[in-house]
């Protein structure tokens, strides 16, 4: 497993578990639906009144689940990272991402309260275990962008 490798399993899914805790350390977990760019930056839209968009920008660190829905298919990507809201040119940059792979986003840009989060990898962990023996590769820094 290398990182194009890595990257292709990453955009080969559309929804992950995103995992934040609250100030008073509560967990906090939600299905969302994800795009991941070039520079592994996973993207997602949420509403400001959200638990996760609350406690994120409290804490940007959060953990991701990504793989592990298709029967059969014991693949799965954990990842840390940090997580911030792009304004300005950023903003356009990773909604144009989130919107490559989610063409409904478009139409709910006029919710009120809508935000774009990016989670940038710290850390990521493949894990399949299809293989035999079951392959496990890490990530990080450089190999993260």
């Amino acid at each position: 497993m290398d990182p194009a490798s890595l990257l292709k399993f990453l955009r080969g899914h559309r929804l992950a578990v995103q995992a934040s805790v609250s100030p008073d350390s509560r967990p906090q977990a939600a299905v969302i639906g994800i795009a991941v760019s070039d520079r592994f930056e996973v993207i997602f839209d949420t509403l400001e009144s959200t638990r996760k968009a609350r406690y994120v920008r409290r804490n940007p660190r959060v953990a991701l689940v990504i793989g592990g829905l298709v029967p059969g298919d014991e693949r799965t990507v954990q990842l840390e990272g940090v997580a911030d809201e792009p304004s300005g040119s950023e903003l356009e940059r990773v909604k144009a991402i989130y919107y490559s792979s989610h063409p409904d986003g478009p139409d709910r840009v006029n919710w009120p309260g809508l935000t774009y989060v990016r989670v940038r990898p710290r850390w990521v962990r493949y894990s399949d275990y299809n293989a035999t023996p079951p392959l496990v590769v890490e990530f990080a820094g450089k190999a993260l962008g």
